[in-house]
């Protein structure tokens, strides 16, 4: 019998909560017992996780008692609520949302990159980042560590899952709505087939894209944007790193991508970078353009790694790599590195 740690996975009949039973079915087994709590209306559910059904617990402070590692994968007011609750209870608290991932008290963690940080959280909390931000910070950070970053322009293409169930029923709807027709050869033609219904989105996201993601924030940005400058700052420990976004909304179901301009302190080489890519854990270099061969969400989505390519040298500055990056949203850019997290902590109960 497995006596490792207790793990509660709160919020484990969410879409990222699927993703994460399935990691931890097919992660090696570092765990003792696995509860499963979800909110009172999914409460009484049966879900399989490690070849066991599993009924789902309410959320609230007795199925909190005795975790050693709670997971939140529920949405920031939640989390904000209870993550604190199982902190004093004794549990190592791993959460997804953005409730903590700006305190100072906080961790920001991506254990590809500062794995060290687990184990410093004052509050008993560690925070993971915004998708958006695990997309990219993977491979950014090897390089980082190679050639001392000093900025970053980037522009996101991020999947509609990314606005949870919502954002993929609209996009579907829509992608019906649209089909077999003449629709985008018009100017407002889409908007007026889709009408007011554009779902969590600014505009219709059917055969177009939308330069905007995240609620408005001071001097025209949006807060995913500086969400992503400010996660990127904590988690690579460049607290004056330059760094600006654009998040743009693509009618993709599954898989953020973002086209990255990054600038270094040291003189870059496209050989090197690909090596260091290559070996980087967490990443697939995909990088032959002239045989067809580079990322894309199609390509990435349900797979585990930050998958990059189009790696080049700017032309104008020997100092500055462009690439490409695809990552799965649900999974490392929220269950995996969650459960990543979580595993790191539980090695402290081993012994």
């Amino acid at each position: 019998m497995n006596r490792g740690p207790a793990l509660a996975v709160v919020g484990a009949t969410g879409g990222a909560g699927a993703v994460l039973l399935q990691i931890l079915s097919q992660h090696a087994d570092v765990w003792g017992e696995i509860r499963l709590i979800a909110s009172p209306r999914s409460a009484g559910r049966k879900l399989v996780v490690r070849g066991e059904e599993t009924e789902v617990l309410p959320l609230g402070e007795e199925a909190l008692d005795g975790a050693d590692v709670a997971v939140f994968l529920v949405p920031e007011q939640v989390a904000a609520q209870w993550a604190p609750v199982a902190a004093a209870k004794g549990a190592v608290v791993v959460d997804t949302s953005a409730a903590f991932r700006m305190d100072p008290d906080v961790p920001l963690v991506v254990p590809e990159v500062n794995p060290h940080a687990v184990r410093l959280r004052p509050r008993g909390i560690v925070a993971s980042p915004h998708c958006v931000t695990l997309a990219l910070i993977v491979a950014v950070g090897a390089l980082h560590a190679e050639y001392g970053l000093s900025g970053l322009v980037v522009s996101t293409y991020q999947a509609v899952s990314g606005a949870g169930r919502a954002g993929v029923e609209t996009l579907r709807a829509q992608l019906s709505l649209v089909a077999g027709t003449e629709l985008g050869t018009g100017p407002g033609d889409v908007r007026r087939a889709v009408g007011e219904d554009t779902g969590p989105f600014a505009a219709p996201v059917a055969l177009n894209v939308v330069p905007w993601s995240g609620e408005p924030a001071d001097g025209g940005w949006s807060s995913e944007e500086l969400g992503l400058r400010a996660e990127t700052r904590k988690v690579l420990g460049l607290p004056r790193l330059a760094v600006a976004a654009t998040c743009v909304r693509v009618p993709v179901v599954t898989t953020h991508s973002v086209s990255v301009h990054a600038t270094f302190e040291n003189e870059v080489e496209v050989a090197r970078a690909h090596e260091i890519l290559a070996t980087a854990p967490g990443v697939v270099l995909l990088d032959d353009p002239a045989a067809g061969e580079f990322p894309t969400p199609a390509d990435a989505v349900g797979t585990d790694p930050a998958w990059v390519g189009r790696v080049r040298r700017s032309p104008d500055d020997p100092y500055a790599l462009d690439l490409f990056v695809c990552g799965d949203n649900l999974r490392k850019g929220s269950a995996l590195n969650a459960a990543q997290i979580a595993e790191l902590a539980a090695g402290e109960f081993s012994g």
